[in-house]
C-alpha cells in the first residue's frame, strides 16, 4: 500500500493539494477499505490504485480547490454511496459537520466502518433525497450540498436544492457537457430557489475534463417540491 499514497501525494501535488502524512494514511486506509468491501458488494467500477486515487479521491477535493466552504460549514453529500465526495472533504476539513445521505443502507455499513477506522465523524441517513428534502429538521439546513454522479442537473437540482439553506450553495460536480445542461436547467433552478449558477470548469490528467455546477440559493424552496418518489425522474423540471 505504500504504492498508493505514493501514487496519491503525486497526484495531488498535480492538483495543487497538499497532503499531510496523516491525511495520506488515512486516504490509504479509505482505499484498503473500498477495495476489501468492494469484493462483497458494488461499491464502484473503479478499483486500480491510480484511478481510485485520481477519479474518486482527487476529483472529491476540487470542491476544496475551487469552492470556499466557510469554517465548520454543515454539508451534506446525497447520493454518497461510496463515501465520494463527503469523506474525502471531512479528511482534509474536519471542521466540516458532514452528513451523509444514501437510499442504500449497505453503502451507509460501509460507510460506518470507514468514518471508524478513519476516525472522522459523520451523519449517516438512509433516505432518498426526495424523502430528506420533506423532513423538517433536514429542510433548508445546510450551508452546502454536494452530488457527484447521480443524475442529469435539473433532477439533480429538486433532489438537492430543496436541502439547501438560504444563501447555501449546491455543488454538482459533473463530467463534460456541464454548460448544457445548466442551460437546460435554468427554469428547474429559479422554481426550486437557486440563482447565480456557475460552472467551473478543470482537467484531470487521467479523468479529463470536470466540471463543479455551483448554485447559490437565493429564494426558499417552494413548499410543494421536492415531489414524491418517480414523479422527479419522469417529469423533470
Amino acid at each position: 500500500m505504500e504504492a498508493f499514497t505514493s501514487i496519491l501525494i503525486g497526484k495531488a501535488k498535480a492538483a495543487g493539494i497538499k497532503l499531510t502524512p496523516e491525511q495520506a494514511e488515512k486516504f490509504r486506509l479509505y482505499y484498503e477499505l473500498l477495495t476489501a468491501w468492494n469484493e462483497k458488494m458494488n461499491l464502484t467500477a473503479i478499483t486500480g490504485p491510480a484511478e481510485v486515487a485520481e477519479k474518486h479521491f482527487i476529483d472529491s477535493l476540487t470542491l476544496l480547490a475551487h469552492c470556499k466552504l466557510k469554517p465548520g460549514a454543515k454539508l451534506m453529500d446525497v447520493g454518497t454511496g461510496a463515501g465520494f465526495p463527503g469523506v474525502p472533504l471531512k479528511i482534509m476539513r474536519p471542521d466540516l459537520q458532514l452528513t451523509l445521505l444514501d437510499g442504500q443502507n449497505k453503502r451507509l455499513v460501509f460507510l460506518e466502518a470507514v468514518c471508524a477506522a478513519l476516525g472522522i465523524e459523520a451523519e449517516r441517513i438512509h433516505k432518498r433525497a426526495e424523502e430528506a428534502g420533506r423532513i423538517p429538521a433536514l429542510r433548508e439546513s445546510f450551508d452546502v450540498v454536494t452530488a457527484r454522479a447521480v443524475a442529469p442537473l435539473n433532477i439533480l437540482a429538486e433532489y438537492c436544492l430543496p436541502l439547501v439553506k438560504m444563501k447555501g450553495f449546491f455543488l454538482a460536480m459533473k463530467g463534460p457537457g456541464a454548460a448544457e445542461e445548466l442551460a437546460q436547467s435554468e427554469r428547474a433552478l429559479t422554481l426550486l430557489g437557486g440563482e447565480r449558477a456557475r460552472v467551473i470548469a478543470f482537467t484531470l490528467p487521467e479523468a479529463g475534463e470536470r466540471n463543479i455546477v455551483a448554485v447559490q440559493k437565493r429564494a426558499f424552496t417552494p413548499k410543494e417540491y421536492p415531489r414524491h418518489g418517480g414523479t422527479i425522474t419522469k417529469h423533470p423540471l
